[in-house]
């Protein structure tokens, strides 16, 4: 099969850690014979430096004729003043509205060898594999009005969180599809005691539910949903919920597993996947060799499994990680006294040859 791919790398710690997972992704098109094709191209701040356009247009159409993209991070302090319309935050936004890809799929999964790394007691983490799915181009992010103004001093910022019927079927379908394939079972978060967005999130979510009869529905306010994420995070199969919870959410998931940079995504929906670690740029840490690449190797797995349907595939490059970690493998980020950090260049090599391992294996 031909994996036509386009790689937007983007600001920070996203170049370093998209090598290394391209890395692991030509490992596996090597061992299953499949063609890999990746063309490189900028978004964020470094399109911004390039172009004074954090989504340029040769970018956006190179996008929009691959299979798939996979990004790796978005976002530079050195940008911070510019007009919203000129942030590299923008380019990412305008990204996944142009690709249609309405539904964020964040898995969070505990690895058995990163019990340590983990912030709760090993047994309230133990068996930890929770599927965020998050709506990614509505609510608050993207409503209509948006604001500040005023004089200084008396100025007024407004955002509007909005959903619509459809918006809010088709994501829940997405969570009830995954849900059937998992342990059947979907949480809808939402905050339906005081936002009329959320009510409506509700009884939507309840009706699409009654096609789904295998499936058991729950739901829960957003403040207990995250107080119950750390109490009994390995009750949770599938978390559906609306764009800035699921932001929110998702990133405390990292925490529950034991680090940030081991969270891969997949924002589908429309024709066109993209693939993203959740860790974002990291500014402080860039070019240091330190960042943890797993998020982004992950990332192609998702790729591999969302985009190409090749599960097989994808399999071996989650193998390949457990087994990474299994051998006493960390980056910085997961390190504990007396253990010694291998750098994002290592940790990206282990894996390759894990993948390539496995094929060796498998064919002798």
């Amino acid at each position: 099969m031909l994996l036509k791919l386009t790689a937007v790398a983007g600001d920070g710690i996203g170049p370093e850690v998209t090598e290394q997972a391209l890395l692991a992704l030509q490992a596996v098109a090597d061992g299953f014979d499949h063609q890999l094709q990746v063309q490189h191209k900028p978004i964020g701040g470094a399109a911004l430096t390039a172009t004074n356009d954090p989504l340029p247009p040769d970018t956006l159409q190179a996008c929009l004729a691959s299979s798939a993209v996979l990004l790796g991070a978005v976002g530079s302090p050195a940008f911070d003043q510019n007009p919203p319309h000129l942030r590299p935050e923008a380019g990412l936004l305008r990204l996944r509205r142009e690709l249609g890809a309405y539904a964020n799929l964040r898995p969070a999964v505990f690895f058995p060898a990163l019990e340590d790394c983990s912030p709760l007691r090993g047994e309230i983490v133990r068996g930890t594999d929770i599927l965020i799915v998050r709506e990614l181009l509505g609510g608050a992010y993207f409503g209509q009005p948006r604001s500040i103004e005023g004089n200084p001093g008396s100025r007024v910022a407004v955002n509007t969180m909005r959903y619509g019927e459809d918006e809010i079927e088709r994501i829940a379908r997405v969570a009830f599809e995954l849900a059937m394939t998992r342990k059947r079972k979907v949480l809808s978060v939402d905050k339906a005691n005081v936002l009329e967005c959320s009510r409506l999130w509700r009884e939507v979510v309840t009706r699409v539910g009654k096609n789904y009869p295998d499936v058991k529905l729950g739901h829960q306010y957003v403040d207990s949903a995250a107080m119950l994420l750390v109490q009994r995070p390995a009750e949770f199969d599938v978390l559906l919920t609306e764009n800035m919870f699921g932001d929110i959410l998702s990133d405390q998931a990292g925490g529950v597993v034991g680090s940030l940079g081991l969270l891969a995504s997949a924002s589908i929906g429309g024709p066109i996947g993209l693939y993203e670690p959740v860790h974002g740029s990291a500014p402080d840490i860039a070019g240091k060799g330190i960042a943890n690449p797993l998020g982004a190797i992950l990332s192609v797995a998702m790729l591999l499994r969302h985009s190409f349907q090749l599960n097989a595939e994808a399999g071996c490059i989650e193998r390949a990680v457990s087994a990474v970690l299994s051998q006493g493998a960390r980056t910085a980020d997961l390190v504990r006294k007396g253990q010694a950090p291998i750098s994002t260049a290592e940790m990206g090599r282990r894996v390759a040859e894990a993948v390539t391992s496995q094929q060796a294996e498998r064919t002798a």
